[in-house]
């Protein structure tokens, strides 16, 4: 079973929101997992915009990168730039994409302001794992 890595500094926000789409859209033959170089707990507006999209991600737990994860995902996307620099070594084979999101926890101005923050980088990574399930899927079907 192929496996997914989405990685972020406090796998609080970007990389939840990802795990959560990638698990609907990718389907079961995907392994989809999330963490980040710290733990800084599920941010509850992240949770907040995904149940907007139908999406539960309640359940999922801010975690640490797990180095055995990392040595045998298939593929790895890192969603700032603090991960893509920061991530541990991995093996040749392990494919790595980037996707440089803004941190929706750091927007400023009125509660609205900072929803809309959270809503924009969420409407993102869901076209960039949707275009991402589809070659994914596509490619597993060539198989």
């Amino acid at each position: 079973m192929p496996k997914v890595y989405f990685l972020c500094t406090g796998n609080a926000c970007r990389s939840q929101m990802a795990e959560g789409f990638a698990k609907q859209l990718m389907g079961p033959q995907w392994q989809v997992k999330s963490a980040g170089l710290e733990a800084h707990g599920l941010n509850p507006l992240a949770t907040q915009v995904m149940a907007e999209k139908g999406i539960d991600i309640a359940g999922q737990r801010s975690k640490v990168i797990d180095t055995e994860t990392l040595q045998h995902a298939d593929l790895i996307v890192t969603l700032c730039g603090d991960a893509r620099d920061r991530c541990p070594v991995t093996p040749p084979a392990v494919r790595r994409l980037h996707w440089p999101l803004k941190d929706p926890a750091a927007a400023t101005g009125s509660p609205a302001e900072v929803m809309q923050a959270f809503r924009d980088v969420r409407d993102e990574i869901e076209v960039r794992v949707r275009a991402l399930a589809t070659f994914a899927n596509d490619s597993q079907d060539e198989d």
